[in-house]
């Protein structure tokens, strides 16, 4: 079974959603037949790249409405993290262009990364208040998974993995998906946002079931 997760590095309702996900797996049987692939998608494409803002400042603009209505929204998502083992600090976020954070993603699921790196960024943005732009930053935070310094900085030193970052957004696109999270499971089944980690374990279980009653085995996956 494949379970294809669009993305962005710096979303809160995207780290609430993994961990949801991630507790539903620990209650399916099938977990050890899962495969899960992440997927870059960017929440806010046009961001200048190198224009560093507030969050809330940011998200007001964003939303035309104001910052003390954006901290009200932030209290609500921080209380759902918090349910989730997660302590946001979005006085300390900074928004940013995340499209070299993903370039840096694609570099480690090359080499066999790619569940840690996400793990890793979604936690230094949120939690940790770092800044995910910085050349530096993203060499350090890499290198803590395993990718060699050497090769994260000669991913952005020039424009590797671009192709593939603009890839999966245009996939993304293509199958309708305009926000993130967004869960696909064997190309079948689509679960949009952070829904709960009951809803997570019904569609694995649907999908498990499905791909049995058709003759097909469990870990059979359509092709991406």
């Amino acid at each position: 079974m494949k379970v294809e997760i669009w993305s962005d590095v710096v979303c809160p309702w995207c780290y609430i959603g993994k961990r949801r996900f991630e507790h539903a797996l620990e209650r399916f049987e099938g977990a050890d037949e899962v495969e899960i692939v992440w997927r870059s998608f960017q929440l806010n494409p046009a961001h200048p790249k190198g224009l560093r803002e507030a969050h809330d400042e940011s998200l007001a603009r964003k939303l035309g409405t104001t910052v003390e209505q954006v901290h009200r929204l932030n209290e609500r998502v921080v209380s759902l993290a918090a349910a989730e083992g997660l302590d946001y600090h979005f006085e300390t976020y900074v928004t940013i262009n995340t499209f070299d954070a993903h370039r840096v993603t694609h570099l480690a699921k090359a080499l066999g990364l790619g569940l840690p790196i996400h793990e890793r960024l979604l936690r230094a943005q949120l939690v940790e208040g770092e800044v995910l732009d910085d050349p530096d930053t993203l060499v350090r935070l890499a290198a803590e998974v395993g990718v060699p310094e050497a090769e994260t900085r000669r991913v952005l030193e020039t424009d590797a993995y671009a192709s593939a970052v603009e890839a999966d957004i245009a996939e993304a696109h293509a199958i309708g998906i305009n926000g993130v999270p967004f869960f696909v499971i064997d190309r079948r089944y689509g679960i949009s946002g952070a829904q709960s980690a009951d809803l997570f374990l019904s569609a694995l279980e649907t999908a498990r079931s499905d791909a049995a009653s058709e003759g097909n085995a469990p870990g059979d996956a359509a092709p991406a």
